[in-house]
């Protein structure tokens, strides 16, 4: 007998169909013997519902009341999926975060869980019982408020729940069958990768594949928990793991040197030409942004012909481009900057693989590939793992093609 958590997506458990459609998943795990936990989503579309109430009752908002709003749509989802089970013969029962309770800060809206207590519902699934939990909420230690873990939310509460309960693996369903060497809309020939890495799969989340988020994946790769990630709507005989598994790199056995390609189109560029080049100078530009709450991600300088100015360019995201400018300007006077040049028409791209660390040449062939397109690069970076650059948002295709044939990727 194995102890599994469940996750399903708004998409997953988007009408009445869908949610039985979940519970016969869910009783298929507890028939083949195994004690299950399900973590569900709000269904499809709610939480923008909720979220937009809120702004039309006052566009800055009291973040306590917010959350007991948006909370709402993971209570309705649990409890449906509760009674589908009931009704196919499997004893369920759903738990809302305060009944846990899913202990968490008090940041509302972005909450970060800091333990979660199971005795009670292991009990439970020691008695055959399915604990079906609504994702996405916590309760503020403290003054014991409803608190939100932000977008994504339920796959971070998702993970924490198989961490706290044990689990062999905690399975991710979503409107995808698995993690693809990259977006398969885009790149006809993409993979389904068998297995990922815990650090790919950061990287590839945080520089802009949207399987998994972020925070999730962290937690998983801290508490060494199996992460499987495979389709709800797959009707498909076959293995009993049909999906992506995201496991220690111990685990793999022959890795390869890049396993996936990403993009964010959520990217913007600043550069300020000819700042002072002087001590402080950095600190003047990104201490106020900073402040402001703005994520800065890829910077380059670069010293002027005349050897006493710098031309700085950095990017931010997107939403945050006017915000971002309103800062640097409202500082014009102090960094004695010469002109801000701002564009928004750009792509990030990154390859990512663990196989980096023990081969060289990773980045020359990225940027031998992309100049044989005839794609200019503008700015790069890279890490242990990654390599990322900077390009016109019209190559992101032709970049992403190109790259994936580059790195071996297309091979069937």
């Amino acid at each position: 007998m194995a102890r599994i958590v469940q996750k399903f997506g708004g998409t997953s458990v988007a009408d009445v169909d869908r949610i039985r459609n979940v519970a016969n998943k869910v009783a298929a795990e507890v028939r083949a013997g195994h004690q299950v936990a399900v973590v569900v989503s709000a269904m499809a579309g709610q939480t923008n519902g909720l979220v937009k109430h809120c702004t039309e009752i006052s566009p800055i908002h009291d973040a306590r009341e917010y959350d007991v709003v948006v909370a709402a749509g993971e209570q309705i989802t649990s409890g449906l999926l509760a009674l589908a089970l009931q009704k196919i013969g499997i004893p369920a029962r759903s738990w809302l975060g305060w009944q846990l309770p899913v202990r968490t800060d008090g940041t509302h809206g972005k909450a970060r869980i800091l333990g979660i207590e199971t005795a009670e519902i292991e009990r439970r699934m020691d008695q055959g019982e399915v604990a079906v939990v609504a994702g996405f909420q916590g309760i503020a230690e403290g003054d014991h408020r409803i608190t939100t873990l932000g977008r994504g939310g339920s796959d971070t509460s998702a993970v924490a729940l198989a961490a706290a309960l044990d689990a062999e693996r905690c399975d991710i369903y979503t409107d995808v069958d698995g993690v693809y060497t990259t977006d398969p809309r885009i790149v006809a020939k993409a993979r389904k990768l068998e297995r990922i890495t815990y650090e790919e799969m950061l990287e590839l989340a945080s520089q802009g594949a949207k399987v998994l988020q972020t925070r999730s994946v962290e937690m998983a790769m801290n508490h060494r928990v199996r992460v499987q990630v495979l389709s709800s709507f797959d009707e498909r005989p076959g293995s009993d793991l049909p999906g992506t598994l995201v496991v220690d790199e111990d685990e793999i056995v022959e890795q390869e040197i890049v396993s996936g390609i990403a993009y964010s189109r959520d990217e913007a560029k600043i550069t300020l030409v000819r700042v002072p080049d002087r001590p402080g100078i950095a600190a003047s530009i990104f201490g106020p942004l900073a402040e402001a709450a703005i994520n800065v991600d890829m910077i380059v300088q670069n010293v002027s012909d005349d050897g006493k100015t710098t031309d700085l360019t950095f990017t931010v995201g997107k939403a945050d481009l006017d915000r971002a400018r309103h800062v640097i300007e409202a500082a014009e006077h102090d960094l004695r900057y010469q002109r801000l040049v701002a564009d928004g028409d750009v792509v990030k791209v990154s390859v990512i693989g663990v196989g980096m660390r023990s081969h060289a040449g990773v980045a020359q062939r990225m940027f031998r590939a992309l100049a044989d397109k005839g794609i200019n690069i503008l700015v790069i970076s890279t890490s242990e793992i990654k390599v990322s650059v900077l390009i016109a948002e019209e190559y992101a295709e032709l970049a992403l093609r190109a790259l994936h044939t580059a790195y071996g990727l297309d091979r069937a």
